[in-house]
């Protein structure tokens, strides 16, 4: 991996909260699930992920600010530089070497540089370990799914911030605000990691242009001529597993509402809600005829809904 702070864009003094928010900046520019197909994108939206988990865990930043780690969390190793004069002193140099190479450590001039070599690997020792057993963190994720798919299920592809591609299957009967949890799929703490996290999934519902949930059943107004709600007759009703023949009783009310049994959500149990058709009357527009046909209609029935109703 290149420098971190060069691929995030920022500067070694950034702040947490600074990495932090050139790494969503990134992030959300950058998403496959907002560039389909982008293949460089995905490349960069990787890289921008992993230079945010190399600084944002910071035992690993300060080791690579400190020179003791490289971008890829890999030790730099120093060689001796120091060499001994001549005459009666002891070959340091050589000793080292030897013991350095016995040892798995390599020093620099003196016994500081020796225990400073043994403390920065017992200190990586702890890192490693750290780093091993460290839970990593819990990823969430939006999907918006139609209100369809959310009643009878449907499967989506999506693709994670860690840019692995999944399958996500969104049970029938799905609701609004409703979570789904992916098993291990989360954001791991490292290559090293033993535990790698859940990822989870956010579902929103989209609305539909005339389909309202209640509980399992569905709610729709169905518009119906005058003619139909008089003489009464045979409809086309939409519903979520296709169109269906809806027998529209004589003399229908406005408001009126008739029961599809077994056309609503899919429950937990599999049984299903119904679909309940509210019937509403709509009026020809700017026909004459049917303005006559009613004046002449009026006068001699004296019908008053509102005296019926009791209302008057």
């Amino acid at each position: 991996m290149k420098d971190p702070y060069q691929i995030l864009g920022v500067a070694k003094t950034a702040s947490d909260d600074e990495i932090k928010k050139a790494y969503r900046a990134l992030a959300r520019e950058l998403h496959p699930d907002l560039n389909p197909g982008d293949k460089k994108g995905e490349e960069r939206f990787k890289d921008i992920s992993a230079a945010y988990d190399f600084l944002s865990d910071s035992t690993r930043r300060g080791q690579y600010d400190s020179g003791e780690i490289d971008a890829s969390g890999a030790p730099r190793r120093t060689r001796s530089t120091w060499r001994p004069g001549t005459g009666g002193g002891t070959d340091w140099g050589s000793a080292g070497s030897a013991w350095g190479s016995r040892s798995g450590f390599s020093f620099g001039d003196d016994a500081d540089d020796i225990l400073a070599e043994m403390m920065r690997r017992k200190a990586q020792g702890r890192a490693a370990r750290a780093e091993t057993h460290r839970g990593g963190s819990e990823v969430r994720h939006s999907l918006t799914v139609s209100f369809t798919d959310a009643a009878m299920g449907a499967t989506k592809r999506v693709t994670l911030i860690t840019g692995r591609t999944v399958e996500v299957k969104i049970p029938a009967g799905a609701t609004d605000g409703q979570t789904l949890r992916l098993k291990g799929q989360g954001q791991p703490a490292g290559p090293t990691a033993a535990i790698v996290p859940d990822a989870f999934i956010d579902l929103h519902v989209e609305s539909h242009p005339y389909f309202v949930r209640r509980d399992l059943d569905i709610l729709v107004d169905l518009p119906i001529s005058v003619q139909e709600a008089v003489l009464g007759g045979k409809v086309t009703v939409p519903t979520i597993d296709g169109k269906v023949t809806l027998s529209v009783p004589p003399d229908s009310n406005g408001g009126g509402v008739l029961r599809l049994k077994g056309k609503g959500i899919v429950g937990a149990d599999g049984a299903r809600g119904d679909q309940l058709v509210t019937l509403r009357v709509m009026l020809p527009e700017n026909d004459s005829e049917f303005k006559k046909l009613i004046e002449k209609w009026g006068p001699r029935n004296g019908y008053d809904p509102r005296a019926r109703a009791g209302m008057v």
